[in-house]
């Protein structure tokens, strides 16, 4: 599978836009309210899926082929570590308050919801876990999706030619 970089790159696309659409559409038909924070993963995989397609048209050139998936790792390490806050604000739903200072983050968030409601509006909160599978919320299995993503990128990013 390393000696085919258009694969691995193929996996991400698909797994990438898979989350994104996925994540819209169990919000739809469960009626859930995404947070900020679900709707910040939603972007990164969107990202993800649209730097595994610009993997597959490079993936016959080494140099570019290893930026685009060290970009795709660098995106997926940034959403692992976002799903684990999350997952941490979860577990303990009373530690931080809300300021009247709103990060950077949360504008864009609350912007990409204006322009394209919906696939980005945010009306839930992060501390609530809102659906659970087997024991586990979907930040939670997040935190999986985006490492697995993070380690298929970096096997292409540390492969031999």
């Amino acid at each position: 599978m390393l000696r085919f970089p258009r694969l691995i790159f193929l996996g991400l696309a698909a797994a990438g836009l898979g989350a994104f659409f996925g994540g819209v559409l169990l919000g739809n038909l469960m009626h859930l309210a995404a947070c900020p924070l679900c709707i910040l993963q939603r972007m990164l995989y969107l990202l993800v899926g649209v730097l595994g397609l610009l993997g597959v048209a490079l993936a016959h050139k080494p140099l570019p082929s290893r930026i685009v998936a060290a970009l795709t790792a660098a995106t997926a390490v940034t959403g692992a570590g976002i799903a684990v806050y999350q997952t941490w604000l979860q577990h303990h739903p009373e530690g931080p308050s809300c300021t009247a200072d709103t990060p950077w983050w949360e504008d864009l968030v609350y912007w990409a919801g204006q322009q394209a409601p919906d696939f980005f509006l945010s009306s839930g909160m992060c501390s609530d876990p809102g659906f659970m599978l087997f024991g586990l919320t979907i930040a939670n299995y997040s935190v999986v999706l985006f490492g697995a993503l993070a380690l298929a990128a970096l096997a292409v990013v540390l492969r031999r030619r």
